[in-house]
């Protein structure tokens, strides 16, 4: 299996790795230590040789960071993980913090007295964190130095370096060959005056150069640095291993990882760098070659983001290979005796499914599969020691997916195990709703997604609920599941673009009882224009791309409006013409039910 079901980090590992850290500091004569998620990379995924916030706390979420210090150690976490956080590190030596509301600089200057020096490894941390602290601890009294990573002298069992093998992807499967990207970037950085652009996002370079790997887990990336000259050209730092039976890459000259730091003190005039994702030490680097670092949106971000023709008349295709895959899981887990079953049954079967089509390349990240209260840990990962019975619960979440060649696929669905009582599917409707306001949208060039996002919640806020994430994260093509820079979120201010890709995936969470929320993947198309309509504003609309039925079971038809309910009778009407024709009978017949107009 892709998947395994072993316990990744310890709660008991953290006290003495925390006092090891700080004996390493107290040689340093620093009082205290920034240990976050990120790699040099500065994207969402770590490689297990840089996954040091896990290895020190035991929490293993995609996002948040520790604040070490002489006496006492902040876990920061947003509202993704605040249920799992608590199960994960010893709470006798680590302090979970909320975050973003409980600012870092506001927490460090509240426990360092002034003349303190809060050190930080400036290759994990943005130009954007790294300056913004540095001013507010400055204006406290408190000394923030830039040194190698302490924590690495304390892990001695680190893994190594990934060094898996590079494939090129194909130009018809990504609309358009890495020579016209490179080419047109370059163009758009001599407009600028801009010398060259530093790239340490992977996937960005994966994009660019129309290439693939296998360094992340459930991630088809090669990890590499890069630097895009305005001729065109691109140095890639990557370690030659990666290479080894592919063609040379045209207009892209290699080097190893380690050349990357010299490489940054000879270029000169103006630097784009995206201080919102370039570490620190890039900053620094061009600053003290002379160079004038200009901070500029990742030149790959939006190009990336609004897919080609090709990649999404592709992504449609791994959707419905997906969906076949799916509704034959949920087709096998009606008819399971439910005595027998455990999430990590339903996560095996499941992946088998998905292996079935014999296009699975891998999962898009692991499967979190919650029965009961499990639910509404958000992004739970079933062990074989927190493994539950699906025996004793009404619900089960389920959210998952595949990698493609030819696309990433995400989907969540929450299912009845049992007759679901009054409470489970009010607000299951509820968050039903808002799918489906977002599902049919219409709005004007140049709207956000903090815009939106308010659809999908305006259900439950009418019930006094809300839940912690955002509403939809973007999505590559056999690429990261989590891709930026589009969002559905309050925090997004991009306006959203023809060819992005998103998840649209409310929910609602009930801690120690159960947890909901319902997932597909959207893609902005231009909308046609309405009779009446003003013909000079172009709008944009959602198509779907996920084609599995919701649980009728759990859905009160009485609180939907008619609107609502002839979209959900289209939606399902729609899922079975176009999923029908790949079942055999028996999973045929339980689809045909399954979407029966309500």
């Amino acid at each position: 299996m892709f998947q395994d079901f072993s316990v990744s980090a310890r709660p008991e590992n953290g006290p003495p790795r925390l006092e090891a850290l700080r004996r390493i500091m107290e040689a340093e004569g620093v009082d205290g230590f920034l240990i976050p998620r990120a790699d040099v990379h500065q994207g969402e995924y770590v490689a297990p040789c840089d996954d040091r916030l896990a290895w020190l706390t035991g929490f293993t979420g995609s996002a948040g960071f520790c604040a070490a210090l002489r006496d006492q150690a902040g876990v920061f976490v947003d509202g993704r993980y605040r249920v799992q956080v608590k199960h994960q590190v010893d709470l006798g030596s680590f302090t979970p913090v909320h975050w973003p509301e409980t600012g870092l600089a506001e927490w460090l200057t509240a426990r360092m007295p002034k003349d303190q020096t809060l050190a930080i490894d400036p290759w994990l941390h943005t130009v954007k964190e790294g300056l913004a602290l540095a001013t507010a601890l400055e204006d406290k009294g408190v000394n923030l130095r830039e040194t190698d990573n302490l924590l690495d002298r304390i892990w001695e069992d680190r893994p190594a370096p990934p060094t898996e093998p590079v494939m090129v992807y194909p130009d018809a499967l990504a609309g358009r060959s890495a020579e016209d990207k490179r080419t047109s970037l370059a163009a758009d950085l001599r407009k600028a005056g801009q010398s060259a652009a530093v790239l340490t996002l992977p996937d960005s370079l994966n994009w660019l150069l129309n290439i693939r790997g296998a360094d992340i887990p459930r991630n088809p990336i090669a990890q590499c640095l890069g630097i895009l000259h305005n001729d065109g050209t691109v140095t890639l730092f990557i370690d030659a291993r990666k290479l080894e039976g592919i063609a040379p890459l045209e207009g892209v000259t290699i080097a190893e990882p380690a050349a990357f730091a010299p490489a940054l003190s000879e270029l000169t005039g103006k630097v784009a760098v995206d201080y919102g994702t370039a570490p620190l030490a890039v900053y620094r680097a061009l600053m003290a070659a002379g160079a004038t670092p200009v901070d500029t949106r990742d030149p790959c971000a939006l190009p990336k983001a609004a897919k080609t023709d090709a990649e999404i008349t592709a992504t449609r295709t791994a959707h419905l290979r997906d969906a076949s895959a799916v509704v034959k899981f949920l087709a096998w887990l009606d008819s399971a005796p439910k005595d027998n079953l455990s999430e990590i049954d339903v996560v095996t079967a499941l992946e088998g499914f998905r292996r079935e089509t014999n296009a699975l390349r891998d999962i898009s990240f692991e499967t979190i599969c919650g029965s009961g209260p499990n639910g509404a840990i958000m992004h739970y990962r079933v062990t074989k020691e927190t493994n539950r019975p699906l025996a004793d619960d009404t619900l089960l979440l389920v959210d998952s997916g595949g990698q493609y060649l030819d696309g990433t696929t995400d989907i969540t669905r929450t299912m009845a195990l049992r007759e679901p009582g009054p409470e489970e599917r009010t607000a299951y409707t509820q968050v039903l709703q808002g799918l489906i306001a977002i599902s049919r949208a219409r709005f004007p060039k140049g709207v956000a997604g903090a815009h939106l996002d308010a659809l999908a919640r305006a259900p439950l806020w009418a019930a006094g609920r809300d839940f912690d994430h955002g509403t939809g994260h973007g999505v590559g093509v056999y690429l990261s599941v989590h891709e930026g820079p589009q969002r559905l979120s309050r925090v997004s201010d991009l306006p959203l673009q023809p060819g992005m890709i998103l998840s649209n995936e409310p929910g609602y969470y009930l801690e120690g009882r159960f947890g909901i929320r319902l997932e597909n993947l959207i893609v902005v198309q231009p909308a046609p224009a309405l009779p009446g309509g003003d013909p000079e504003r172009t709008q944009y609309a959602f198509e779907t791309l996920t084609f599995v039925p919701f649980d009728r079971r759990l859905i009160d038809v009485t609180i939907l409006a008619p609107a609502e309910r002839d979209w959900l009778d289209a939606y399902h009407g729609e899922v079975l013409a176009k999923v029908g024709p790949q079942l055999d009978t028996a999973p045929l017949a339980w689809l045909t039910a399954a979407c029966a107009p309500l």
